[in-house]
């Protein structure tokens, strides 16, 4: 959907620079983008990307460099100027409400005029879709389940018995809301693993987008949340009764155990693990692949298996690669400690 710069450079909140009559096409990275494409320099890491860019137009932050014969728009904060702008030339495809003629629709659901429910969704007794909201094929709401308002269901994604998506959530395909929790109880004397029923339910507040083939699996008792505003990546596993606060990240392969409780805004790396029944205070960053096995303060930011302060795991990793160095060294002194104890001896 083409746009005036003027009108894009309006709706971030931007100062042209240039062409005042350039005309938008899409969005593009500064290697790829062409004269009708708009591009953006996040970090000047990339300056040289920005010297040879062909892009009509660049997002740049107040302090970037100009460059001769490139129509560059002032904002503050290059990278979420580039999110809006982005949402502005690709705007949210519309479907035709209705229900698809091989959806099976429980008589007892509740679906609003507005929502789309296309073929081979099964929505279950008392569940409840609410207005906007788009089911992609194969999708599955369970008995007394919710879907919120302008929430969209890729294809295939189960949202399981009694557990409710706020307003405006997306989930990618795959994704699955409510399976059971991993409760079991261990019988030494048949011996067998003693299923625990996992009676409580998984809730997603508003606007929270959860990734293909992430899974949040109902409480025991009570309810799994993840809080408003949080964005989940793909193949992230949330187990039961864990609390996700508002704002946070949480990326691809990441793994919470039961009853762990993460604050606001709070970020994971790529394939974090996180022990159960520990709390996670507001804002902590943890870097990919630390294992977090006890609590963390608000605003820590952490690294390693078992996880550290970051500034110690970083002195800690580069010290490891002289460790074979250090152990020649350490053997050196060792025979010459041990041939001066002998001479001593004599």
């Amino acid at each position: 959907m083409a746009r005036s710069l003027s009108e894009v450079a309006a709706h971030v909140g931007g100062q042209i620079e240039g062409d005042q009559t350039l005309v938008i096409e899409r969005v593009a990275g500064l290697d790829e983008a062409g004269p009708r494409d708009l591009s953006f320099l996040g970090d000047l890491r990339y300056r040289d990307a920005f010297a040879r860019t062909r892009a009509g137009a660049v997002l740049v932050g107040a302090q970037a460099p100009s460059r001769a014969g490139l129509t560059v728009v002032r904002v503050a904060t290059p990278h979420l100027a580039f999110a809006r702008a982005s949402q502005l030339l690709n705007p949210r495809r519309v479907y035709a409400p209705g229900v698809a003629r091989t959806a099976d629709v429980h008589p007892e659901a509740r679906v609003d005029s507005t929502a789309t429910v296309m073929g081979l969704v099964s929505v279950g007794q008392g569940a409840v879709i609410g207005a906007r909201a788009v089911l992609h094929p194969g999708c599955v709401v369970g008995v007394r389940a919710e879907v919120g308002d302008d929430s969209v269901l890729h294809p295939n994604v189960t949202i399981a018995d009694g557990c409710v998506v706020g307003r405006r959530c997306i989930l990618h395909p795959g994704s699955v809301v409510g399976a059971d929790g991993f409760g079991f109880a261990l019988d030494l004397e048949k011996p067998e693993h003693v299923k625990i029923p996992q009676t409580g339910i998984a809730r997603l507040e508003d606007d929270v987008e959860l990734g293909a083939c992430s899974c949040v699996d109902r409480a025991t008792m009570g309810e799994t949340v993840i809080g408003r505003g949080t964005k989940v990546d793909n193949l992230v596993q949330v187990a039961h009764n864990v609390r996700v606060g508002a704002h946070s990240i949480l990326c691809s392969q990441v793994g919470i155990s039961g009853s762990t409780v993460l604050g606001t805004g709070v970020m994971l790396g790529g394939q974090v693990g996180v022990s159960g029944h520990l709390q996670i205070g507001d804002l902590v960053k943890a870097v990919a692949q630390s294992g977090i096995a006890q609590d963390v303060e608000a605003g820590a930011v952490i690294a390693g298996a078992p996880a550290v302060d970051a500034g110690l795991w970083k002195r800690a990793s580069l010290a490891w690669a002289r460790v074979p160095e250090l152990l020649k060294q350490f053997k050196k002194l060792q025979r010459r400690v041990e041939a001066l104890e002998q001479e001593r001896r004599r």
